[in-house]
């Protein structure tokens, strides 16, 4: 296994859809099962041997920078997107001076899950291979996630390639909002605001996209019917 040791984590977003619960706080603040939504991701790491987060802040950028002042494990960088926010491929291309040249993984602030079998970021780092892959996504089957699925993201195959659903088609699986990547591939990004969406096409043309199931129930809580579902589940367990 290779040991990813920096991780981006995407924290900067206005959280619209979660309103009203975010007219008073950052997304990544919201609780979520007794802590904020940001500490489950934080301690994911933390428990996978991550040792520095980047995390980028705009929205209530203040507040979340004092939650995250008491956190010592996995240690915290801040990537000040205040004047400008940036999407996640610009915010991870602003966050380059700070991550180095080595693969990270990005982990979106509200990507929670419950474990089955071991730790899906362990298995994730167990299935990176470098020189296959340019990115790996964790993937989750959409009938084992709870919230909002859409259509689908991805088709996959039996190698792993990741391919985009054809417009009006429905497809079996979700990123789940982490990945392992290259972070050189976003200084090729444009200036401003773009989205990782962005360098993830062009991986798709070149073979270059893999992703991994992950064991276990994601939980997509983008809005507060989401969020009362996921809870909801938790306690039935």
């Amino acid at each position: 296994m290779v040991q990813i040791n920096k991780a981006m984590v995407m924290a900067a977003g206005k959280g619209t859809r979660m309103r009203p619960l975010t007219d008073t706080m950052p997304k990544p603040l919201v609780p979520f099962a007794g802590k904020p939504l940001i500490d489950h991701v934080l301690d994911r790491l933390a428990e996978a041997g991550v040792a520095e987060a980047v995390v980028n802040v705009h929205y209530f950028a203040d507040m979340l920078e004092a939650h995250l002042a008491s956190r010592r494990q996995p240690r915290i960088i801040i990537s000040d997107e205040r004047e400008v926010l940036l999407d996640t491929g610009g915010g991870t291309k602003k966050a380059l001076p700070l991550l180095g040249d080595d693969p990270i993984i990005t982990f979106n602030s509200d990507s929670v899950w419950v474990e089955e079998i071991g730790s899906n970021l362990a298995n994730l780092m167990a299935a990176w291979n470098p020189e296959r892959m340019d990115a790996l996504l964790m993937i989750a089957d959409a009938t084992r996630t709870i919230g909002y699925v859409g259509r689908g993201d991805f088709l996959m195959n039996e190698e792993g390639l990741l391919a985009r659903r054809a417009p009006s088609t429905t497809a079996p699986y979700m990123f789940a909002g982490v990945q392992i990547i290259k972070p050189g591939l976003f200084a090729d990004g444009p200036d401003g605001p773009f989205s990782t969406n962005l360098i993830w096409d062009r991986l798709i043309e070149k073979g270059r996209l893999f992703g991994h199931r992950m064991s276990g129930v994601w939980m997509h809580v983008g809005a507060p019917d989401d969020l009362a579902e996921a809870e909801a589940f938790l306690r039935d367990l």
